[in-house]
């Protein structure tokens, strides 16, 4: 119902800059939506590289180029093949989350608002990635954290800066937002308004007997509409692959295979996991004791008992040796990969604090000979020599290209298969050939190469899919062109008709809903048109089936409540095909009073309509206050220099 009373399009995109480290740190803050304000527009004074200042702050194109790597990534795990020219509809309104951003920490740091380092490194630690295994923050943990997150620790703490800053000023500025009774109560009896109508179809069908076109009308249709019948540019392809099947023959030798498995042994070598129990405790005199009870025979955990609940034991299943030195570190590893099965190791010093270990169980594993690992290492190695055999083939024809080579010189200088494609759009459709189909992994080349003029020197174009190389240069070319009229006469002639009958069907409809205007019914109306159209049909409906409604709203449902009591009008069918008429016969008005949980609930949205209003206003003061302004040349230059550099 709210997107009734107030169409508002929010853009979400900036919330995943505070998302990165807010939903880490407690789940996020109650923050309002507040992204995508509008900012100044002069950029004077800045520097090339600032594309915009509020007050003291300023968003950097490194801040940017980081918030967009950032989001490509994020975008990645969706779309493996995703790149930046696929995201540029995020750039404007995670510049204006930037902006925003920026805007608050001025606006804090201009009065004094207390934004401390102690405040924000509260926030930090409580960052479930930061704590270490006793729980605790740990500044590895926390390394690891930044580490994975692609940030550094001036980028947190501006992150946790600005949504402190928002938490605490708008927060309680949005909270206020509250509607009366009074016009929660209005607004829910306009929502139960009730009206009953007429609706009718004209279609264009019924209007199309008789219409005969001639040669001077088609011709005349036809010279007004050209574009509908242009024919895109159309080009042959000549491409010469460079894959797999050139370098087929490259194979391993077994002096090459023997070599690698000599050269990784440690991978090639037997291993074992370690299934461990463990405590840590914060000083050496307590882990002493508990190692001491330990080793003198008694469990672990009752080892640890007297020590209370900040010696927690914990255990840890088939560990590897480098899976558990990334736990706990690698003098503790080393130290526990060394014990016999049973062994108490320990108390040893380490990042997290004193740690003492039972070695629970140990599972031996087995390793390869270099028969049994001969058959794996040759893959690798072929798959290796091959690609490596892939990239000679093409620096071969680059560079026979670079002496000036054309086409058919550099690719038969590498004796490469050519195939010409027939004439083809963009799409990569044959108009000529319609079962001709581009391999989807030519989707590059087919892109470089209707870029490419006629004498254009070949390219050598990355296939998708990693399906290797390919080189291009055009063979024909066929500008963009109308279709001729005799080729295309029989589609020209249906449009023709059919617009005819649009016309007819279009003069029918106003005849209709003028009549029905002046006081008949729409039935009446209907009887003057000569025509046979499908009978009227009767409407009744409330609003609120427009407001509560789950998907598209009828054209027809969304006219009855737009006129008024009386009064008749039409519109052309969505789908095409014809017009429909609509006419309201009888508005009875709402009663909210008899709907009291209608009301509450208008209440409540009307209230959230107001709490954004009051947050918006708020951050647009700021940045008035901060004389937020934005450098557009530096803006769009970035843009255009981010679009086009790939991944």
């Amino acid at each position: 119902m709210l997107t009734f009373f107030r169409r508002v399009s929010k853009s979400k995109v900036g919330t995943w800059i505070m998302a990165l480290v807010v939903v880490a740190i407690m789940g996020g803050f109650a923050a309002a939506d507040i992204s995508n304000f509008g900012s100044g527009t002069l950029g004077f004074g800045m520097s090339s590289g600032t594309l915009a200042s509020a007050g003291s702050e300023t968003v950097s194109e490194r801040d940017m180029s980081d918030a967009m790597q950032h989001r490509l990534q994020q975008v990645r795990q969706e779309r493996g093949d995703a790149d930046y020219a696929s995201i540029m509809p995020d750039f404007g309104p995670i510049l204006d989350e930037l902006i925003d951003q920026r805007s608050l920490l001025a606006f804090a740091d201009k009065y004094d608002f207390p934004l401390s380092k102690r405040l924000i490194d509260a926030e930090i630690a409580q960052i479930p990635g930061t704590k270490g295994l006793n729980g605790q923050f740990s500044e590895q943990s926390y390394r690891t954290f930044l580490a994975q997150q692609h940030l550094t620790d001036a980028q947190v703490r501006q992150l946790i800066g600005a949504e402190l800053a928002r938490r605490l000023l708008i927060t309680p500025v949005a909270a206020s937002g509250h509607a009366s009774v009074g016009m929660a109560t209005t607004y829910a009896s306009m929502l139960l308004e009730e009206r009953t109508g007429e609706a009718a179809v004209i279609p264009a069908d019924a209007f199309k007997a008789g219409l005969q076109a001639t040669d001077t009308q088609l011709q005349q249709y036809y010279s007004a509409n050209r574009t509908r019948y242009m024919i895109p540019e159309q080009r042959a392809l000549r491409i010469a692959r460079i894959g797999p099947e050139q370098v087929a023959g490259l194979t391993a030798t077994d002096q090459e295979i023997m070599a690698y498995y000599n050269a990784n042994k440690a991978t090639y070598a037997p291993t074992d996991t370690r299934s461990l129990s463990q405590v840590v405790v914060p000083d050496q005199a307590t882990a002493n004791a508990i190692a001491a009870r330990a080793k003198g025979g008694a469990a672990l955990a009752a080892a640890a008992a007297p020590a209370g609940a900040n010696a927690a034991v914990t255990t840890l299943a088939d560990q590897t040796r480098q899976a558990y030195a990334g736990v706990a570190g690698d003098q503790t590893a080393n130290a526990v990969f060394s014990a016999a099965p049973g062994a108490i190791v320990g108390p040893i010093h380490s990042d997290f604090g004193w740690v003492v270990v039972k070695i629970d169980s140990v599972k031996a594993g087995g390793g390869k000979s270099l028969t049994q690992a001969k058959a794996e290492i040759a893959a690798k190695l072929n798959d290796e020599k091959r690609k490596g055999g892939i990239e000679e083939l093409v620096d071969k024809v680059q560079n026979a290209i670079d002496g000036g080579a054309n086409f058919d010189e550099a690719v038969g200088a590498a004796k490469l298969t050519v195939s010409t494609t027939p004439l083809v759009t963009a799409s990569g459709v044959s108009r000529a050939d319609a079962s001709f189909k581009m391999p989807t992994e030519y989707a590059p080349v087919l892109q470089t190469g209707f870029q490419m003029a006629q004498n254009d020197e070949p390219e050598i174009v990355t296939l998708a899919n990693k399906a290797g190389y390919a080189v291009v240069s055009p063979a024909q070319i066929v500008p963009a062109a109308p279709a001729p009229i005799a080729s295309i006469r029989a589609q020209v002639l249906g449009d023709w008709t059919q617009d005819q009958a649009m016309q007819r069907a279009r003069a029918a409809a106003t005849q209709v809903a003028n009549k029905a205007s002046s006081g008949i019914s729409v039935a009446d109306a209907l009887k003057g048109l000569g025509t046979a159209v499908p009978a009227v049909r009767p409407m009744t409906a409330k609003r609120i089936q427009i407001a509560t409604a789950q998907g598209p709203v009828s054209p027809a449902l969304k006219m009855l409540f737009t006129l008024g009591a009386g009064k008749s009008s039409f519109a052309a069918i969505p789908e095409g095909g014809g017009f429909f008429v609509v006419k309201v016969d009888k508005i009875t008005p709402g009663n909210a009073i008899v709907a009291p949980n209608l009301i509450t609930q208008v209440q409540g949205q009307l209230g959230g309509v107001a709490s954004q209003d009051y947050a918006e206003q708020f951050v647009a003061a700021i940045k008035r206050q901060m004389k937020v302004k934005r450098n557009n040349s530096a803006i769009e230059a970035f843009r255009a220099r981010l679009a086009t550099s790939g991944s």
